[in-house]
């Protein structure tokens, strides 16, 4: 019996072991993905930061400014834009900002607005597949390589279906990296386009033509790529940072796993010393 023990046991320090060497390659995957995302997160944010002051600016110094991008409708659907994961084994990750989005569903539906979704990341089209929410656009598989050309695509697709009345606001729901430790799930009311009031004072001499109105929603489409493109980069880095975490806890568990099936072994092993000496012994005695 002892001996078949052993055997079990044996077989089982295996199987952790590979796993283990499973979850350690993988946590250095993530790690160096999570290293290029941060990168491209960081370089383009200073863009478009700079392409929303410029729309600030026309919005504010503008007299009588008015844009329909600015107005809170009553007639439209609310579009939720939901980005998350490609893949599983990243903790709760994909969970967390499903349960958000999930939440402002509700709140719309009871306000008695329509609900119409765009998802980026498997996980998301996965997830709400089989919901009773019209479905406008999936977008799988893109987060590692996204573009700014893609994400302009999108943009348009969003400004197009707004132009024509169909959509009344646009919400963007995304995890944001707020260490490799921590992420959080956000939101961000991206149509009504939030612009701060006219500001008193000096106005600057900037002449706008056609208009100040046609400047500002010709660069809507770009305003919004913008914020697609850094949401998604960023969830992508999160998505890395907490299967990284995850599978440096896989990794641990799995050596404290082996420590005690070596400790177990050991004793077994031991144990089945223990047993043929006595064997050895009695049958002496015997003979005797």
């Amino acid at each position: 019996m002892a001996g078949a023990n052993m055997k079990a046991i044996k077989r089982r320090m295996k199987s952790v072991e590979s796993t283990m060497q499973i979850t350690k390659a993988m946590e250095l995957v993530s790690s160096s993905k999570l290293r290029r995302a941060k990168e491209r997160a960081e370089q383009a944010v200073p863009y478009f930061h700079l392409l929303y002051q410029t729309m600030s600016e026309i919005a504010a110094e503008a007299k009588g400014f008015h844009s329909m991008y600015t107005d809170l409708r009553e007639q439209g659907a609310a579009l939720l834009v939901i980005i998350a994961g490609d893949r599983g084994l990243a903790g709760g990750f994909n969970i967390n900002v499903f349960r958000r989005a999930d939440a402002r569903i509700a709140e719309l539906e009871a306000q008695g607005r329509e609900v119409v979704l765009m998802t980026v990341g498997k996980k998301a089209s996965e997830h709400y597949a089989k919901g009773k929410n019209r479905i406008l656009g999936t977008f799988d598989a893109i987060a590692e390589t996204v573009t700014t050309y893609a994400t302009l695509d999108m943009a348009e697709h969003i400004t197009s279906l707004f132009e024509q009345g169909h959509l009344a606001m646009v919400e963007v729901f995304y995890t944001n990296l707020v260490s490799p430790l921590t992420q959080q799930a956000c939101d961000m009311k991206v149509i009504p386009v939030p612009y701060m009031l006219e500001q008193d004072g000096p106005h600057s001499l900037t002449a706008y033509e056609p208009s100040a109105e046609a400047v500002f929603d010709a660069l809507i489409p770009k305003y919004l790529s913008g914020i697609l493109y850094c949401a998604i980069v960023d969830t992508f880095a999160s998505e890395q940072a907490a299967r990284r975490l995850a599978m440096e806890n896989a990794t641990d568990n799995a050596k404290e796993m082996i420590s005690d099936l070596s400790l177990r072994y050991n004793r077994a092993r031991q144990a089945s010393i223990t047993q043929e000496l006595t064997e050895i012994v009695s049958g002496a005695n015997a003979q005797k």
